[in-house]
């Protein structure tokens, strides 16, 4: 652990802007940003406004008003001309310390030290905040590691989104989040690093889950099924029992905590829904009652299409084991009408990709597969805002422009309500009222 503080102490002093001098408490004035907007969406699901003021005062929303109001003076302005203008992105799904390339991953292993995963994963953050993602669910990295990196970034020393991290996935012994498939010297090897995420039996299930609250995890993840990418020929049906999940979710209810379920077969989708988890992430294979279950229990889908896509091409490459080769070509098409079976339903749908089986940086790839799966674009770009913002439990700082919220904001040329694919390309992104990137 200390080595991961090392390495991210010395991403710190690198990133970190000089500090000034202290100033006289009398003499701090509030920073008062007036940024102009072409067309605002501030409210994703109502309809955009024309030509729009939004006040920002310490990184703060402060008004959003009609029409291109002068700046008084002291205050800065922020010209984004024709510009359409949204709140920042949410990503419920992605891996920083994963980078989207699992052969590279897999030869690279044994040279690979927890400083390397650390800078990569501080590489991956800027790259996703630059993407206009600036909130995002993390489900699956060394806990101590992305704890660290969630902490500099909300201390303003390392650009990166808002970080809703889960420490390690909870597995069965010989399941999906197991480093199963390993030699036994590699096996002996990784073993002491696995942070105590395996359990077998409720009791054990529930202290995995406190041992990654006591880690630093915000929210928790399990695997209910078997998974694609992991090197085990199990399939990918139900691997935890129903009495399993239904204590792992308690437990984690107790502590404020929301619960993901890695889930692709059915079985485990509805063992997942019944025991009250909150977000189904994938649901490979749903089928009408799972997804009637969903929609009665009030349970998110987070659909990650574009995993699915990636890790499709990667096995059609060569680039995965035979084991992991087999699942992908598997869940590819069961995949697609799935996820279009659930959208024509009705269930509750927030936005994620599972970035880290794909490259960092391209998450906005994501909406257009979710508009030819059959929502609409403004019902997509939704899901990446006011959906992910209730299904984290952050209404109050995600997902919107609006008085009291953290200055999150992106912009675009173009209209995405009438071509999703102008997210793609993000030409401003402004975090907590700080530019990161202003493309003229």
């Amino acid at each position: 652990m200390r080595l991961v503080r090392s390495a991210l102490l010395a991403a710190l002093v690198a990133f970190a802007a000089p500090v000034a001098a202290a100033e006289p408490a009398d003499k701090l004035q509030p920073k008062v940003v007036y940024l102009h907007a072409g067309r605002l969406l501030d409210v994703p699901g109502k309809p955009p406004r024309g030509a729009s003021t939004v006040v920002i005062t310490d990184g703060v929303v402060t008004s959003v008003s009609d029409g291109t109001l002068a700046a008084p003076a002291g205050a800065a302005t922020i010209e984004l001309g024709d510009a359409f203008v949204l709140p920042g992105l949410t990503d419920m799904h992605v891996h920083l310390f994963s980078d989207g390339d699992p052969l590279r991953a897999r030869l690279e292993a044994s040279t690979r030290d927890r400083e390397d995963a650390a800078y990569l994963a501080a590489l991956h953050a800027r790259q996703t905040l630059e993407a206009g993602f600036t909130t995002v669910r993390d489900l699956s990295a060394p806990p101590r590691g992305i704890r660290a990196l969630r902490d500099a970034i909300d201390a303003g020393a390392v650009p990166g989104p808002t970080i809703i991290n889960a420490g390690k996935m909870i597995s069965v012994s010989g399941g999906h989040g197991d480093r199963g498939g390993l030699s036994e010297e590699g096996y002996e090897a990784f073993a002491p690093h696995d942070y105590n995420n395996l359990c077998n039996g409720a009791d054990d299930c529930r202290r995995a889950v406190r041992e990654q609250i006591r880690l630093g995890a915000l929210v928790i993840k399990f695997a209910a099924t078997g998974g694609v990418l992991s090197n085990v020929a199990g399939g990918i049906g139900q691997q935890m029992t129903s009495e399993e999940m239904k204590a792992l979710i308690e437990t984690a209810h107790a502590f404020g905590r929301k619960v993901a379920a890695h889930s692709h077969a059915a079985a485990g989708t509805m063992a997942a829904v019944n025991a009250g988890v909150d977000t189904i992430d994938h649901g490979t294979f749903l089928y009408e009652p799972t997804v009637k279950a969903m929609i009665d229990h009030g349970t998110w889908l987070v659909p990650t299409m574009l995993a699915s896509d990636a890790a499709l091409g990667q096995a059609r490459a060569g680039k995965l084991p035979p084991a992991s080769a087999a699942k992908a070509e598997e869940t590819a098409g069961a995949a697609r009408k799935s996820h279009e079976l659930a959208i024509r339903m009705g269930v509750k749908i927030a936005f994620g990709t599972d970035t880290g089986v794909s490259k960092h940086g391209d998450n906005a790839r994501e909406f257009a597969l979710m508009v030819r799966a059959g929502m609409t674009p403004a019902a997509a770009i939704a899901a990446a805002t006011v959906n992910a913002a209730e299904a984290l439990g952050r209404t109050d700082s995600v997902g919107r422009i609006a008085p009291g919220m953290p200055a999150d904001i992106i912009a675009v040329h173009g209209d995405p309500l009438t071509d999703v694919t102008r997210l793609e390309h993000v030409d401003f992104v402004m975090k907590r009222g700080a530019v990161i990137k202003q493309v003229p």
